[in-house]
């Protein structure tokens, strides 16, 4: 598989790589099946289903909320905030971990297809035992970075609670510019991650270099990726937003569109196979993006050296070449 060329690459737009993305799974279509039906389906049914078990829960404490008989309503309702808080975690760790294991088969696969290296579904698998502890150190800085971000987010908020009253004019209008703000670095940062999930299994580093980098690599392509990510956070959220319209809420809730059982089925049926694609082709994207701003870096992609690296993952010995960075210095 090829690749656009460089000069392409370079100056490639939004719907240039989503529409590359796209035709990448006919290079080998029987792996990229097997992928989407192990990992990106089990993901996908996932990000919408669990909201099937939390839903009823939250309904029910809702219900019995007893604000005159805090103790008496806490006793009735322990349980279910145990399970849902079991929900959560379940959910949590199930949706990062197939994630991971996603992100780092097709950003693998893809690589070997560029790098003309024959791939196989037991290839990739082979590799994802070596590629996914280099991604989880990845990931374990975005969170620490993530939750910085929102602790300091909620104490921005709690020091205009304590200067403004709520809902007054000042409150209002310092209120909407900083969530905006860190709405922006919210977006920035999940390009961040996405860019160094790539880089963390294409190069030889990880966590805080493989984010250096693709901070580095981002530069004069933020726009784009923007525009990716804000494209991407969208459709899952107008899918996920359809699917508790229809699926999840009761009739008599408010924001809910009465569908009969069959329906549900079916309407939930189309939506969680229309997020596969959104996911599947998010995560081509990716790749794409990343040789997209290697080109615009003019920083040449040495195959051969790609070749040997991911080879490293399937146990193949070969000496570190100095180019192995991919980098034309």
């Amino acid at each position: 598989m090829d690749l656009l060329p460089s000069e392409e690459l370079e100056n490639l737009k939004v719907t240039d790589v989503l529409r590359e993305s796209i035709t990448i799974p006919r290079a080998s279509p029987r792996t990229f099946a097997l992928i989407t039906l192990s990992l990106v389906f089990p993901l996908s049914f996932a990000i919408l289903a669990h909201s099937l078990f939390t839903h009823p829960i939250f309904l029910h404490l809702e219900a019995n909320y007893e604000p005159n008989s805090i103790i008496k309503a806490t006793s009735r309702v322990n349980f279910e905030y145990f399970l849902l808080f079991l929900y959560q975690f379940l959910y949590l760790l199930f949706l990062f971990t197939f994630s991971l294991l996603s992100t780092g088969a097709v950003v693998f696969t893809v690589a070997s297809l560029y790098s003309s290296k024959p791939v196989t579904y037991s290839d990739t698998m082979s590799a994802i035992r070596l590629i996914f502890p280099r991604l989880f150190g990845t990931f374990l800085w975005v969170s620490i970075i993530m939750v910085s971000y929102n602790i300091l987010l909620i104490l921005t908020i709690l020091l205009l609670l304590l200067v403004f009253e709520p809902y007054s004019a000042a409150f209002i209008l310092l209120l909407v510019p900083i969530l905006l703000l860190f709405l922006a670095v919210h977006v920035y940062i999940s390009a961040l991650w996405h860019l160094a999930s790539v880089v963390t299994v294409l190069e030889p580093i990880c966590g805080l270099e493989a984010m250096a980098k693709s901070r580095q690599l981002l530069k004069g392509r933020c726009c784009m990726a923007v525009a990716l990510v804000t494209g991407y956070l969208g459709t899952c959220g107008i899918i996920n937003g359809i699917f508790r319209a229809t699926v999840v809420k009761a009739p008599y809730e408010e924001g809910s569109i009465w569908v009969g059982p069959f329906g549900k089925i079916l309407i939930g049926g189309a939506l969680v196979a229309v997020l596969v694609i959104v996911n599947l082709v998010g995560l081509l994207a990716q790749s794409v993006f990343y040789y997209a701003c290697k080109s615009f870096h003019h920083q040449q992609i040495d195959k051969s050296a790609l070749y040997d690296h991911l080879g490293g993952f399937l146990g193949e010995y070969v000496p570190l070449k100095s180019s192995i960075q991919m980098e034309n210095l």
